[in-house]
Parts: C-alpha cells; sequence; structure tokens
C-alpha cells in the first residue's frame, strides 16, 4: 500500500500564550479545533496501517509519503501558480532526501526505489502465473 498524503503544516509546531489566546473570537478556536482533528485523522490512519502491516509482518509492504512542514502557499490547495507549482516541485525534490521516519532512516528516494521495485516484481510473478 502506497499512501500519499497531501502534507500538513508546521502549524502545530507554534506555541500560543494565554494573552494571545485569550482574544481569539469562536471562528480562530473552530479553525483551530478543524485543524487538529485533521491532523490527528491522518496521523492515526498512518498509525494504524503501519501497525497492521507490522502485524502481519509485512511492514515492507506500506509506505506513507507526506511531507509535515508545509509553510506559505504551499500549504493552499487551490493555488495552481506557475509559482506555487515550482515550490510543490521543490517540496517534493527535498522530500525525497528525507528519512521516511525515526525509526527508518531510509530516504523517501530509496523507500520509493524499493516499493516501485516489489510492485514491478510481483506484477512479473502475476504475468508468469497467468501464462501457465
Amino acid at each position: 500500500l502506497l499512501s500519499l498524503g497531501t502534507g500538513t503544516t508546521s502549524e502545530f509546531d507554534k506555541t500560543h500564550t494565554a494573552e494571545e489566546t485569550a482574544k481569539w473570537g469562536a471562528l480562530q478556536w473552530m479553525l483551530v479545533i478543524q485543524q487538529m482533528t485533521e491532523a490527528a485523522s491522518s496521523y492515526m490512519t498512518d498509525y494504524y496501517l503501519s501497525t497492521v502491516f507490522q502485524d502481519l509482518h509485512s511492514q515492507n509492504n506500506y509506505l506513507r509519503v507526506q511531507e509535515n512542514a508545509l509553510t506559505g502557499t504551499t500549504t493552499k490547495a487551490d493555488d495552481a501558480s506557475e509559482a506555487n507549482m515550482e515550490l510543490l516541485a521543490q517540496v517534493g525534490e527535498n522530500l525525497l532526501k528525507k528519512p521516511v521516519s525515526k525509526d527508518n532512516h531510509e530516504t523517501y528516494e530509496v523507500a520509493l526505489k524499493r516499493f516501485a521495485k516489489l510492485l514491478s516484481d510481483r506484477k512479473k510473478l502475476r504475468a508468469n502465473k497467468a501464462s501457465f
């Protein structure tokens, strides 16, 4: 299973003082709650799937690809400007050089190549079985 995320912001890394949050209105609180819910859902889905694949001794058959520190215009899903597309392409290029996780120091580039070979080998195996 190749799980492709749409990315998340580093918004949750920011801390706010009591004085700041005391000035927030209902809309600000609703946006914060929505962001937290979306992030939690993404993390929980990844955690659940990776746990299931580990339990099946198939952890090499699951790869989640997601950038978790988007900033600026790269966080806007409706910005299809040429400049933003170039920024997103750069985000992808940079992501390829990052490790998959704290526990897995394999880079996304290496992991995706390994995953592609795995899928190719399985397709060839199915094709060979079908020809018999």
